[in-house]
């Protein structure tokens, strides 16, 4: 199940919201929110629920174990050892065949080729039981004491499947306790509409042109037709994951949680480094506070730990190598940009936006061909082609004008033109606050449409 789909906007989520708010106690919330979060999860894949349910609870132990030991050799020993349990069930399920492939390239191996699927979400929730011990092993939060409240943190539909990767020491509080705000639950209907709005009417229109032209028609491409189509994978990518992001943190508002930002106007970013503080930033948060600051940060050695941590984030978006690949990329484009930096404070605003975005535009090409034949026969044909362009092109240019147009408006950063300090703003707030309901309701409704007369909602993080 997924979050633009009609059965969840119309059956799942009503009935989730009915059994939350049906009792004031908190405990009994945190139970309902538990059933229908593993219903949720179970709904596509019922024999992976199994293991979410064992890392949660292995972890609900170890994080007690860990605060009733806090400043021995025990406490150590059961940090490395939940790191290594959840860490070695992510290895095992997500790159078990992809290590096979590679070791069977030396020689044969005695065994067959592990065939199991990817766990929907295990990339997610292993981090944040790895940050919840290590944040109770450091005294950063309390162990939680109740199981029910716990497996519920992990298992939140909100979150579970696309993220962000929530940490405990964020929810904390609201998971002992909740109380109805009608202003937070205005503010989740607005964010959670705003969401399906990209994610239904831009992503999914972008992720048709992506089959086409870097699918259907890979090998007949004009380079103008292959900048097109990953133009269109850039588009697909971000709408698609904030998207997802808004409509999670809009609905964990409405259950009564605040999940911090997880994007903020990437394409607005005028280097490669500001790209990546403003595009999933709670995994860039991950690794930054539980990888490169341990392995010495800008203090030592830091070109290394940054090339390190750009190829485990590569590595963490799936098993293979052009994700390996990819993620070197960035590590070698930011050990660029840090001895660049003096030349990048002077150049023009313009031409770093313009830079960053060709960057960022090209790098989709790795990420997006798990074949490497696939993905070097397209990149050269961004640059040399033969290929005349195929009558269709403009075709799909003129039909998707107006489409094209409000891609752009909303990859404008209007919140940072206009701040929320700024007079323009609470004006605008002031004047039009009335009309946002019949806002979050068209833009629902106009979803709602799109869904039922198209089978196409692709939803791309299930890859990772």
């Amino acid at each position: 199940m997924v979050f633009s789909s009609l059965t969840f906007l119309y059956f799942f989520l009503p009935l989730s919201l009915i059994f939350h708010y049906a009792s004031r106690n908190n405990l009994y919330r945190n139970i309902a929110l538990t059933i229908f979060s593993l219903i949720f999860y179970a709904w596509a894949e019922p024999m992976w629920i199994y293991l979410m349910i064992f890392t949660a609870m292995f972890d609900y132990g170890m994080g007690i174990f860990i605060e009733n030991n806090r400043g021995s050799a025990k406490a150590k020993l059961g940090v490395t050892l939940s790191v290594i349990v959840n860490l070695s069930l992510l290895v095992a399920y997500k790159y078990g065949g992809f290590i096979y492939d590679n070791i069977s390239m030396i020689g044969p191996l005695p065994f067959d080729r592990p065939t199991n699927t990817l766990p929907v979400g295990i990339s997610f929730y292993t981090f944040m039981v790895i940050s919840y011990v290590v944040d109770v092993y450091r005294g950063d939060v309390k162990a939680q004491r109740n199981p029910i409240n716990f497996l519920m943190f992990i298992s939140l539909f909100q979150h579970l499947v696309a993220g962000p990767i929530v940490r405990y020491s964020q929810l904390s509080e609201q998971v002992n306790r909740r109380t109805i705000d009608w202003n937070r639950i205005s503010q989740g209907v607005t964010r959670f509409s705003i969401g399906l709005f990209k994610k239904v009417v831009i992503a999914n229109v972008a992720g048709a042109l992506v089959d086409k032209y870097m699918v259907t028609e890979l090998y007949n491409l004009s380079s103008y037709e292959g900048w097109f189509g990953i133009a269109m994978f850039s588009i697909q990518l971000y709408f698609d994951f904030s998207g997802y992001s808004d409509m999670a943190i809009g609905l964990a508002k409405l259950f009564g949680f605040d999940f911090d930002e997880n994007f903020k106007n990437p394409y607005a970013a005028i280097s490669v480094a500001d790209f990546y503080r403003r595009w999933h930033i709670s995994l860039g948060r991950f690794f930054r506070d539980y990888v490169y600051i341990p392995l010495g940060g800008n203090r030592k050695f830091q070109n290394r730990n940054i090339l390190i941590v750009w190829f485990l984030t590569g590595l963490w978006h799936g098993a293979s190598w052009n994700f390996a690949l990819w993620g070197t990329y960035f590590g070698v484009l930011m050990v660029i940009e840090k001895y660049s930096k003096k030349v990048l404070d002077r150049t023009p605003r313009f031409l770093k936006h313009s830079y960053t975005l060709v960057l960022i535009v090209f790098s989709r090409a790795i990420f997006y061909f798990v074949d490497f034949d696939q993905m070097t026969y397209f990149i050269g044909n961004l640059f040399v082609s033969d290929n005349p362009i195929n009558p269709g092109f403009l075709t799909d240019l003129t039909s998707h004008v107006y489409w094209l147009i409000l891609v752009l408006i909303l990859c404008i950063p209007w919140d940072e033109i206009y701040t929320a300090e700024s007079s323009t703003r609470l004006k605008w707030t002031a004047r039009y606050a009335y009309v946002q309901p019949a806002v979050n309701l068209a833009l629902i409704l106009l979803s709602t449409l799109l869904l039922v007369n198209s089978t196409f909602n692709p939803f791309l993080y299930t890859r990772f």
